[in-house]
């Protein structure tokens, strides 16, 4: 039998004590919360200690230079370096120096890695790194380096997928301790048609002006890291899954700044709110530190077309903007908001801090607790639940 659960906040100054009641759930059938079809983390496939092939690049202003390739594997055209590899072997490209008009253009069948040794490199007409290998891309930077990839406000368009300044047709592995810097200027900042992982503690910037900070199609996990992103556009996104997002580690830090993009096709108008996470399946936390702010209209922090389960680590979500076109929110789901641990806190200006579906006006019925938190302050406006 689900029980009443008297807890007490106290507020900071120690003047008085707002005391709220909570559910425990402990008996409570989550069978609707269990998703139809299960999505497993992906298993980090095995790369060589050693690389017997390795190719540098390094961009001089309108120029690149590439030593150490096999014979008729790339192309140059000015500083735009096009690999294209046979080779099923694992091979490791290097990328140095600064461009103010180059890019890099890999063609192979196999996995492969990419070291960026303090490189910058802006492309005028498309990505700084275009991969339209389907294979794992592993890439790394080193401790101590800081590199930049930007891409042009236009594409040249070509008969190949190029959405972002970052792009690539299969999954990226982020490595290393260094910084990289994605700046997109046109689609996304940072797009996989595959998934990524982020496992160890490099410092990525994302920030797009036009499209999403990070685009993912198959899944995002993070275990490690320090992930900054930036997006300044109607209806675009921080993170932007079509599949399972994991966060088990690292901190995260998304700022959007920007009202609903209204679109009308065919007589149907289409309204997109901007969001810090949009994922299309089940978001799970367990660790980590994320911090979500949304000041346009409409703006959502985490916005999830399953499950939001919260289990541990810090979230702290934000939403500021105005109600005129969409329905801000800190926490949306279609399935069900379960929190069972860590710090928990959800505000917003207007509207609902948590909605999981529900057409309840009781703010206790729109987020599950389990287990018994030490605070429990379920409002309208303003959820704190902490362990």
């Amino acid at each position: 039998m689900n029980k009443k659960i008297l807890l007490a906040f106290t507020v900071c100054c120690g003047l008085s004590a707002t005391f709220t009641a909570c559910e425990s759930d402990d008996t409570t059938d989550f069978s609707q919360y269990i998703k139809a079809e299960e999505e497993e983390e992906p298993e980090e496939p095995d790369i060589p200690v050693t690389s017997s092939d390795t190719i540098y690049v390094t961009y001089s202003d309108a120029s690149a230079t590439v030593t150490g390739a096999l014979d008729n594997e790339f192309s140059l055209s000015g500083a735009d370096v096009t690999i294209n590899s046979t080779s099923t072997k694992y091979i490791t490209i290097v990328l140095s120096g600064a461009t103010p008009d180059g890019s890099l253009f890999i063609n192979r069948d196999a996995q492969f890695g990419i070291v960026l040794d303090n490189v910058a490199i802006t492309n005028l007409d498309g990505p700084a790194i275009n991969n339209q290998c389907s294979k794992a891309l592993y890439i790394t930077c080193p401790d101590g380096t800081s590199n930049t990839l930007t891409d042009g406000t236009s594409y040249t368009e070509r008969d190949i997928d190029q959405k972002g300044a970052l792009f690539s047709e299969g999954q990226i592995y982020f490595k290393g301790t260094g910084t990289l810097n994605v700046y997109g200027n046109c689609k996304n900042a940072i797009a996989s048609d595959d998934y990524i992982v982020v496992d160890e503690e490099i410092t990525i910037n994302a920030s797009s002006t036009v499209g999403n900070g990070v685009k993912i199609n198959d899944g995002l996990f993070i275990s490690a890291g320090t992930l900054t992103i930036n997006v300044t556009a109607d209806g675009a996104r921080g993170i932007k899954c079509d599949a399972r997002t994991e966060i088990s580690g690292g901190n995260i830090t998304i700022t959007t700044k920007g009202d609903c993009l209204i679109e009308k096709k065919d007589g149907i108008v289409d309204t997109t709110s901007c969001a810090g996470i949009k994922s299309d399946s089940l978001f799970t936390m367990t660790a980590g530190t994320l911090t979500i702010t949304s000041t346009g209209d409409g703006g959502k922090g985490i916005n999830c077309s399953q499950n939001v389960e919260f289990s541990g680590g810090t979230l702290n979500i934000t939403t500021t903007g105005s109600n005129d076109e969409g329905k801000p929110k800190a926490v949306k789901s279609d399935t069900g908001i379960i929190v069972s641990g860590g710090s928990f806190k959800a505000s917003v200006k207007k509207s609902w801090a948590c909605d999981n579906g529900t057409d309840s006006e009781d703010p206790t019925a729109r987020v599950t607790v389990k287990g018994t938190p030490t605070t429990c302050i379920l409002e309208k406006r303003s959820v704190i639940i902490e362990y």
